[in-house]
């Protein structure tokens, strides 16, 4: 990805506030669907095809790490240790969504297409995330 196409996609050139805002953007899209989780798990869980209960626990961590994500978000100048935490974890959940589904879920076929869909968002987070954090360092040295 150009750093014209990065600046157009955050709507800004200036890497500190990029980074900030896909931070903020991750937290907002975990903290809706940690929402979603919890307060609709029965619902979802039969229309995804997986169990209401892992869905309560889903929600639960992911509220938590929104809300983690968010704080990182709203710092004016976030640490790279933090941001570095958030990439690799967006990877990791990333993976172990495909894996799970590969080897230990059982979904619906819209279950399984959401299982997909979002890791590949979280791992767009992740790469966006790294880009950004990037940048900023590049332009402090």
């Amino acid at each position: 990805m150009s750093a014209i196409q990065l600046a157009a996609l955050a709507r800004t050139s200036e890497p500190q506030s990029m980074l900030r805002r896909f931070l903020a953007l991750d937290a907002v899209v975990t903290g809706g669907n940690a929402l979603a989780y919890l307060a609709f798990s029965g619902p979802l869980g039969r229309l995804l095809g997986v169990d209401a209960t892992l869905l309560l626990a889903l929600g639960a961590f992911l509220a938590l790490y929104a809300a983690g994500v968010g704080l990182l978000a709203a710092r004016r100048q976030p640490p790279a240790l933090g941001v570095r935490a958030v990439v690799e974890a967006n990877l990791a959940w990333a993976a172990v969504s495909l894996v799970a589904l590969a080897l230990w879920l059982t979904p619906s076929t819209p279950g399984a297409v959401w299982t997909v869909l979002q890791a590949l968002v979280v791992a767009g987070f992740a790469i966006l995330q790294h880009i950004a954090l990037k940048a900023r360092q590049d332009m402090s040295s």
